[in-house]
């Protein structure tokens, strides 16, 4: 029925103790939400639920994107072991570049929610060509050097 989709784990030799299972996400948030018996009040008012559902949003259309995409990238995601960093969603392209990707749930982000985007450019150097925060906010803005904050909206503009 293809309601669960696996996203790989990027892994690096230059980078030790990455996690190298897959990331599972159902296919529709929606879904997620319905399955777990959530309301309205539960999704926006809950600890963390927003910004997992918003996850998994990001990932379907990310999917659907790249699918259709002539070039062939592929989706990962990226989590060091014991959860220390973790990058929600990796876009790497066929010529090895990556693209990073965090959803954050917030209507404001500053420079410390991209700081494991930071690190994995850091580590990988040139093969690292954009980091993004996606957010609940209106505005693209800088968070660095290769890095950016945009709104979630941006995924379909």
């Amino acid at each position: 029925m293809f309601v669960l989709d696996l996203v790989p784990a990027w892994f690096s030799n230059r980078i030790k103790r990455l996690v190298k299972a897959p990331k599972r996400y159902l296919v529709d948030p929606a879904l997620v939400a319905a399955v777990l018996g959530l309301g309205r009040e539960a999704i926006l008012y809950g600890p963390d639920m927003l910004g997992r559902l918003l996850d998994t949003f990001v990932a379907a259309q990310l999917r659907a994107e790249l699918a259709a995409s002539r070039d062939g990238p592929r989706l990962y995601h990226l989590r060091e072991e014991q959860g220390r960093r973790k990058v929600d969603l990796l876009i790497e392209t066929t010529a090895g570049q990556i693209v990073g990707i965090q959803v954050k749930a917030a209507a404001t982000v500053s420079s410390p929610d991209a700081r494991h985007l930071a690190w994995l450019r850091d580590e990988i150097g040139d093969r690292f060509v954009a980091g993004i925060v996606l957010h609940a906010g209106p505005s693209v803005f800088p968070l660095g050097d290769r890095l950016a904050a945009a709104p979630l909206s941006s995924l379909w503009s």
